[in-house]
């Protein structure tokens, strides 16, 4: 590999992840909800019978960011409580309580830009008898985000949850889209991650269309991107039961 080559991947790699700041844009409740649910599952501590995950989430913002969600804090923090509470009965994983959201001001963060700490808490009131106990641990390290890698475009956040759930079957899990789409692909900062090694960093993307519809489009893999057999161009409307191949990793499309 030439050293130009070998330069121009180093910063694609620098784009893609924690530390891309190219592209500057504020913080979206959607994103932050993915990264709650990445943050929860990347937390789990086993006990004899259970996989407990953090039940408290702190939220650093930069003041631009934080300033934008003053007035629907109150809410937001109550969905996101939601949306965690649902993810971990779907993954069952045992939570001490239900989760706990703050948000917090950082001055060190840009624009578009946001931390996340867990922590595991004991409530106050002591569990149910037959409640396993959990250490209590400090907050590790906050993992930093940006939204320098999102694919603009119009996003709707605002219109509630949609009347039908779409799954992913891969890799022998099943995979929620969230209502404004999912990135597939090995990197961690896909929303839907998969193992397979012929699969791209960021392979594929999941997203709605007009009228309830959902496409899938190839996001530039080196192997392509099959919808029921067939090579795709750009993007490909998806219908329940398609099968989708990237590189060896198959993909069923499932609309509840």
């Amino acid at each position: 590999m030439s050293v130009m080559r070998n330069l121009e991947a180093k910063l694609a790699d620098l784009v893609e992840g924690t530390f891309g700041r190219v592209f500057r844009s504020e913080v979206r409740p959607v994103e932050v909800a993915r990264k709650l649910a990445r943050e929860m599952d990347e937390h789990k501590t086993v006990s004899v019978s259970r996989t407990y995950v953090p039940n408290e989430y702190i939220v650093w913002l930069s003041p631009e960011d934080r300033e934008r969600f003053g007035e629907v804090e109150g809410s937001l923090i109550e969905e996101l409580s939601g949306y965690l509470l649902e993810h971990a009965r779907r993954e069952r994983l045992a939570l001490l309580s239900r989760p706990q959201i703050e948000f917090r001001t950082d001055e060190r963060l840009s624009l578009g830009e946001f931390g996340i700490q867990t922590r595991v808490v004991q409530p106050s009131d002591e569990g149910a008898a037959d409640s396993e106990p959990a250490v209590q641990a400090d907050h590790g390290n906050t993992m930093i985000y940006s939204t320098a890698s999102r694919i603009q475009g119009p996003v709707d956040e605002a219109q509630g949850p949609r009347p039908t759930r779409v799954l992913l079957l891969a890799e022998g899990r099943r995979h929620v889209v969230p209502p404004g789409g999912a990135t597939i692909g090995r990197s961690r900062d896909c929303e839907i991650v998969l193992a397979d090694a012929n699969v791209s960093r960021r392979h594929a993307e999941v997203r709605p269309g007009a009228a309830g519809t959902w496409t899938v489009s190839d996001l530039g893999s080196t192997n392509g991107v099959l919808v029921n057999g067939r090579p795709i161009a750009g993007s490909e409307q998806l219908t329940p039961g398609d099968r989708i191949d990237l590189g060896t990793a198959q993909i069923t499309f499932i609309d509840e």
